[in-house]
């Protein structure tokens, strides 16, 4: 079988595969090196978050509210899986399993913290919990705390360390990972590239924000860029007043998305999202740069711990993720034409392409199992709008994401904007 991305999502499902069945003859093509795309540039965060929230995937053809649980185990599950691979293989990921938590830094974003608690013990939930300010300020300094909320079901991790570990592990187990090697189309039986075709009975595409590179992919799912920044390693007394001594992982229930972690070297790693769609769906290594954005981070990460306003920053990377028309991963495998898929994690995918690895493996094992059941499984997006209507309407996203965040700054009451935008990415 042939795989078409070293990512997370293909060198999951390839280790998987060989390790079931050795005398699988699996092949891994990737365009650049293994771990280039947003498997090794990502916020480091492993969790069990995926980009639909429950009423959605209830609401899923054939799915049900057991369904939409059943996902959320599944998720869940997949942090101490993905443990338990770093472990079993040796790969030093830096791995640390601290949890998350979200800080609330204005009335009505405890207000909305308080909401999505709720909202998890109405589906039975109970991994996620409110923190009063003090039990917030226990974990983390940040600045003008009321409150936060806290899951368990999260790890620290070096994602670029995870995924060429990932890669060594597929090639010790004998499999073919063909680095350089850019794929220009996938068709039932064969993959087309720029070294010559690659014939498979079954063949994965795990192509995730490069997915709109592939010929007849264009609207398949949107590539939006997320950046990052980097401090150089800090002090203890910086620590000190920082917390995260669990190396938990941490975001703010803003609107505009942020997350950060403490990385095992001492440093503050912090990203987000606010650079812009490009024309087309166009990924280039130029729009990994975005001056504005990485200066925008700095000052967040600056006013949320004062403590940084004399550290250095030394490092600022980009890069992009896929975004599906409705904001639902999925995996799947059309056995008639021996085509399989798995992406459209929205930012949301150390865990979620593990859980996919496992899905394929038993799926093209033709399996029926719990994991073959679960909603995501044979989902399939509907496609983007043509251009310019998915310039128009991204950006605008977008930038509507952070004008909401200055509404509830203003108005001190929950943005009428976010509400609008909620049922356009996902919502609960």
């Amino acid at each position: 079988m042939a795989v078409v991305g070293a990512g997370f999502t293909g060198l999951w499902t390839a280790s998987y595969l060989l390790r079931e069945d050795p005398s699988l003859r699996v092949v891994v093509l990737e365009a650049e090196t293994a771990g280039f795309g947003a498997s090794g540039r990502n916020g480091g965060w492993c969790s069990a978050l995926f980009p639909a929230g429950p009423d959605r995937l209830a609401r899923l053809r054939g799915s049900s509210y057991a369904g939409a649980r059943a996902q959320h185990a599944a998720m869940r599950d997949t942090v101490d899986e993905v443990g338990r691979v770093v472990a079993e293989e040796g790969i030093d990921a830096h791995w640390v399993k601290g949890g998350t938590v979200v800080v609330a830094r204005t009335p009505v974003q405890l207000e909305r913290a308080r909401a999505e608690v709720e909202h998890a013990r109405a589906w039975g939930r109970d991994d996620l919990t409110l923190l009063s300010a003090a039990e917030t300020a226990e974990r983390i300094g940040m600045t003008r705390a009321l409150g936060a909320t806290y899951t368990p079901d999260c790890a620290a991790v070096h994602p670029y360390r995870l995924v060429r570990g990932l890669a060594e592990v597929v090639e010790r187990l004998g499999g073919v990972v063909h680095e350089r090697t850019r794929v220009t189309a996938i068709e039932p039986g064969v993959v087309r590239t720029d070294h010559g075709d690659v014939r498979a009975d079954v063949v994965v595409r795990a192509t995730e924000g490069f997915t709109p590179g592939l010929r007849g992919q264009r609207r398949a799912v949107v590539p939006v860029y997320s950046l990052m920044v980097a401090t150089e390693p800090l002090p203890d007394a910086a620590w000190d007043e920082i917390g995260l001594a669990r190396r938990e992982t941490f975001s703010e229930h803003r609107h505009l998305v942020v997350y950060g972690q403490r990385t095992a070297d001492g440093r503050l790693a912090f990203g987000g999202r606010g650079a812009p769609y490009h024309f087309g769906s166009s990924v280039s290594p130029a729009h990994d740069a975005h001056p504005a954005v990485w200066e925008s981070l700095r000052a967040t990460l600056r006013e949320m711990f004062p403590v940084l306003r004399e550290a250095t920053f030394t490092h600022a990377w980009g890069g992009p993720l896929g975004i599906p028309r409705d904001w639902c991963a999925s995996v799947g495998l059309d056995r008639r034409t021996g085509l399989a898929w798995a992406g459209g994690y929205v930012g949301d995918g150390v865990g979620t392409t593990n859980l996919a690895g496992r899905t394929l493996r038993d799926l093209v094992l033709g399996r029926s199992t719990e994991l073959t059941a679960l909603p995501w499984v044979d989902h399939r997006s509907r496609r983007w709008e043509p251009e310019p209507l998915r310039w128009l309407g991204i950006n605008a996203g977008l930038r509507a994401m952070g004008l909401a965040d200055g509404e509830e700054r203003l108005t001190r009451r929950p943005s009428r904007i976010a509400r609008a935008m909620a049922p356009l990415i996902g919502g609960h």
